[in-house]
């Protein structure tokens, strides 16, 4: 199952060069055989989803800062796959980013390959999820906690929430019906259940509390489409991570996590054993209508101080407008690094979709084609290595990359605009990006213009937070920053599955000068895609010399 030990040598070696900051780092070895598996999840229906050595839901990964994770994977589907490390940088190793025909092949049907992460200096909380056909819709999807080396001094325990949608249809299924030319978009709505660490919300273990002590409370939302809103009533929560940055603390109400997105948060126990509490867990979207008992869901746990206390009963909820939430505009980066400025490169998006003459709907940045809407022949990873100085014309990477080549160094500020009738949730792999400003979008009208005279201006400070999943609402804009620092191709896009695989994405092709000098794709993913038929590891996106794309099908008629 383990690929070849020269292969996982080399790699570690790269690896371990990113590591250099932590001398007791570990190489921690996990193994998994990712196939179907038929299970009932949320108490109500039994279907076939992936999961990992038999058995869904996927154990935690938990490891430690200046760690190396090896995964071994093994493809026992019938399609090829691929994994994702969300919120991982993977500087100087691109190629195990794990985004399916960006930055490698997939593992065929029957196949194997180690993947080699680096944590480096990155603690927090983190996900790995498939990155090929949406398989993290069916469930190849598992949190990854990156410990601090020494014990932090602001916390006693700790306990992680993971935080899932789950539909009664495979993905496939469902995209079948958004696509059907024959039927309406977007199709009716679906209520998908809520799982709290694998199983339905309200059948959870208690966590417990003793008194005085504090506790890291991690939560991460691994759903494909909704949203979660997550608290202990009676407990405030102080913030002090988002997305793997650690954040000046402030103090909230609840946490509102977009699909992708994870926050840490300090709570400090109460004094006495006199009362129980819960921990509340909401699954909703503003996008589909409000149904009561479907649309939110509400999940709640038992937070036990001494078993046989009575449970706290909380008053009922205030106006969300009244909750303090936290606020990616006013939070700091505990790191201090100041707002990057000049910017050197400005990229400009504006979400939309579109009916195309075949009568399916697609969701895009206007000016661009449906991400991968055709499928390449060559990931653009190993067109960026193998093109020379071509590789600094966005074409060569065919019109489904929807490319934006960033020169190295460079300070890229990237604004984007929902005129959409829905929040998107947009995820930058091989980065995190400072948080600039949001503001009401002028784009779009109609549909949207009520939402946007609600919105206000909201600029950062002089010291921004980062992070690497932001969410876009309905009739609002946000410019973030980042330097390109880390040579590399890397997907920019909607983290709500459906939407990826509608089109909403770019790729961002990062200093691919730099990269050709500095980094060589390990031949065990050559073969890999060299032993897939109609695919190649060189040249241009349709595997041929210069802009020739034949074999490459067009953007859709529009």
């Amino acid at each position: 199952m383990r690929a070849p030990a020269t292969w996982i040598t080399a790699a570690i070696a790269v690896a371990a060069s990113w590591s250099s900051c932590c001398c007791w780092a570990r190489v921690v070895h996990v193994s998994w055989d990712i196939g179907y598996v038929s299970v009932n999840r949320d108490g109500y229906a039994t279907r076939r989803a992936i999961g990992v050595n038999g058995a869904l839901p996927i154990p935690a990964l938990h490891v430690s800062a200046g760690d190396t994770i090896a995964l071994h994977v093994r493809n026992s589907l019938d399609e090829p796959t691929a994994v994702h490390f969300h919120g991982l940088f993977q500087n100087g190793t691109a190629y195990g980013d794990g985004a399916g025909m960006t930055t490698q092949c997939g593992i065929p049907p029957g196949g194997s390959h180690t993947y080699v992460a680096a944590t480096g200096r990155q603690t927090g909380t983190f996900w790995v999820h498939g990155h090929f056909h949406d398989q993290n819709a069916d469930g190849l999807r598992a949190p990854l906690v990156i410990h601090e080396a020494a014990p932090p001094a602001d916390y006693d325990a700790e306990y992680l929430f993971s935080l899932e949608d789950w539909y009664d249809q495979p993905f496939a299924d469902r995209m079948r019906v958004v696509l059907d030319p024959r039927g309406k978009f977007p199709p009716d709505p679906s209520f998908p259940y809520g799982l709290v660490n694998g199983y339905n919300g309200n059948e959870t273990q208690p966590i417990r509390f003793e008194p005085g002590r504090r506790y890291r409370i991690r939560v991460v939302n691994m759903s494909l489409t909704e949203w979660f809103r997550f608290s202990l009533p009676g407990h405030r929560l102080r913030v002090i991570e988002a997305d793997g940055v650690r954040a000046q603390p402030c103090d909230v109400d609840a946490l509102d996590l977009g699909p992708a997105q994870r926050y840490s948060a300090i709570v400090q126990a109460h004094d006495s054993v006199a009362a129980n509490y819960i921990y509340n867990a909401t699954l909703y979207a503003n996008f589909v209508p409000r149904v009561a008992g479907m649309n939110p869901r509400v999940y709640l746990g038992s937070v036990e101080y001494a078993a046989d206390a009575p449970t706290y009963v909380p008053p009922p909820p205030v106006s969300d407008a009244a909750l303090q939430l936290p606020d990616d505009s006013a939070m700091q980066a505990l790191d201090g690094e100041p707002l990057l400025e000049p910017v050197d490169a400005r990229i400009s998006l504006l979400a939309t979709s579109h009916k195309y003459a075949d009568g399916t709907t697609r969701a895009l940045f206007e000016g661009l084609a449906p991400f991968n809407m055709s499928v390449p022949a060559v990931p653009a990873l190993f067109t960026a290595a193998s093109v020379g100085e071509l590789a600094l014309d966005p074409a060569v990477y065919g019109p489904q990359a929807c490319a934006h080549v960033l020169r190295h160094l460079d300070v890229v500020e990237i604004e984007v605009r929902n005129p959409t009738d829905i929040d998107h949730p947009f995820h930058m792999h091989g980065h995190t990006f400072q948080i600039v400003e949001y503001g009401p979008s002028s784009a779009g009208g109609g549909q949207n213009a009520t939402a946007a005279a609600r919105i206000p201006l909201r600029r950062t400070s002089r010291i921004p937070m980062r992070r690497d999943t932001l969410v876009v609402r309905t009739g609002e804009y946000v410019r973030i920053r980042f330097r390109a620092d880390n040579p590399g191709v890397w997907l920019f896009h909607c983290h709500m599955d459906v939407h990826f695989a509608l089109g909403l994405a770019i790729t961002l092709v990062e200093a691919p000068d730099v990269l050709q000098q500095r980094m060589v794709i390990p031949q065990e993913l050559v073969n890999m895609c060299l032993a897939q038929d109609g695919l190649h590891a060189s040249g241009n996106a349709a595997g041929n010399a210069g802009l020739d794309m034949s074999g490459i099908l067009p953007p859709p008629a529009w």
